[in-house]
């Protein structure tokens, strides 16, 4: 399980995914079911979720980060 801080974004690439890009530039592409309410563009947040290794996806901008939980931080 890992804690990462950072702005949620839509990427164009594929068909169209969601992102979780970090103030050092980091970008993970969140996994599809992610908790009700996150995805939303430009929403400031902390998640706590889990690294996919096992998971390939068609856009394939950075690490599949399974969402478990997450909360509003200030930007």
């Amino acid at each position: 399980m890992i804690t990462v801080e950072g702005v949620i974004q839509r990427s164009g690439m594929g068909m169209g995914t969601w992102a979780l890009v970090t103030r050092e530039g980091v970008t993970y592409e969140i996994l599809k079911g992610a908790p009700k309410g996150l995805l939303q563009p430009n929403l400031a947040v902390q998640v706590k979720g889990q690294i996919r290794e096992d998971v390939m996806t068609v856009a394939m901008i950075g690490p599949v980060l399974e969402v478990k939980s997450f909360e509003l931080v200030k930007p």
